[in-house]
């Protein structure tokens, strides 16, 4: 069966949007399910898209800011409630143990209830946390090989892209990161590059509200890619399409002002994403 990819949620920060999810991302090969990324509301979208959370294999966390992370252990917990009793897999930087830790703690009211009300499996016994903190190989299976390559995205140190090679396509998801050679030599020849980008212009509006903007702006230019540069990464990284993905700002700039911003570096296929888009 074909590797399918859903953007299921392409906002990028923390706060809630009403037109864009929070950042997550699925790739589906037969009836499994591998996430990256767990933003706020990432089961919702699954259910969406129609995919079964019950097929979740892997879950890949690119770095610890809460829009990437934050319902990492809800997602396991409600696959589990749906019916989810085969093992799953979780990678992400340190100190992703410890917060996995954390949850399981805060979720044991009902965890302890369902074993016992419910005869549902034990849900510990499932759950593999694999901390990563170098590149290279970090997962396979007989339907994906992933690998992940440190990108640049300060303060968050390990911060990590993962590419997915499957029998029939390559994808690689930049998670948050300037511009940087790492990057480009994971996403080297792949099918597909789903990548952040940074409207800088767009931001005035959002940071003319803060008291933090300076801050805020300092650490957008330093950690993030902006739009005039996205396309030049994916031509250097000879990607045959480009996916803009996680979009700062997440709302009030038209598709056509990110793609043709896009089109000054890449020739290739430009797709604006949006929440559950497949590819």
């Amino acid at each position: 069966m074909a590797t399918r990819i859903v953007l299921l949620g392409t906002a990028g920060g923390p706060s809630p949007k009403r037109s864009r999810a929070a950042p997550a991302n699925a790739v589906v090969v037969d009836d499994s399910l591998y996430v990256v990324d767990c933003g706020n509301g990432v089961a919702r979208q699954i259910a969406l898209a129609g995919l079964d959370i019950r097929g979740l294999r892997a879950m890949f966390v690119t770095h610890h800011h809460s829009d990437h992370n934050v319902d990492a252990g809800t997602l396991i917990q409600l696959a589990w409630s749906a019916g989810f009793d085969r093992g799953v897999d979780v990678l992400g930087p340190p100190p992703l143990r410890t917060m996995l830790s954390a949850f399981r703690r805060f979720a044991d009211v009902d965890i302890r209830t369902r074993l016992e009300d419910e005869g549902r499996p034990d849900i510990d016994a499932l759950v593999r946390v694999h901390e990563i903190a170098q590149p290279g190989l970090v997962y396979r299976d007989a339907r994906v090989i992933v690998n992940a390559a440190l990108v640049e995205h300060p303060p968050m140190v390990p911060s990590f892209a993962f590419r997915f090679d499957t029998a029939d396509r390559s994808v690689v998801f930049s998670g948050d990161t300037a511009p940087c050679k790492a990057l480009i030599d994971l996403a080297s020849g792949a099918d597909v590059l789903v990548h952040e980008v940074l409207h800088e212009g767009g931001t005035a509006e959002i940071l003319g509200r803060l008291k933090n903007a300076t801050r805020l702006r300092e650490h957008l230019t330093a950690s993030h890619t902006r739009l005039e540069d996205v396309g030049t990464v994916a031509t250097r990284a000879g990607v045959r399409t480009l996916v803009l993905n996680h979009f700062v700002p997440s709302e009030g700039i038209d598709d056509e002002v990110w793609r043709a911003g896009a089109a000054q570096g890449f020739a290739g296929e430009i797709i604006v994403g949006s929440d559950l888009m497949e590819l």
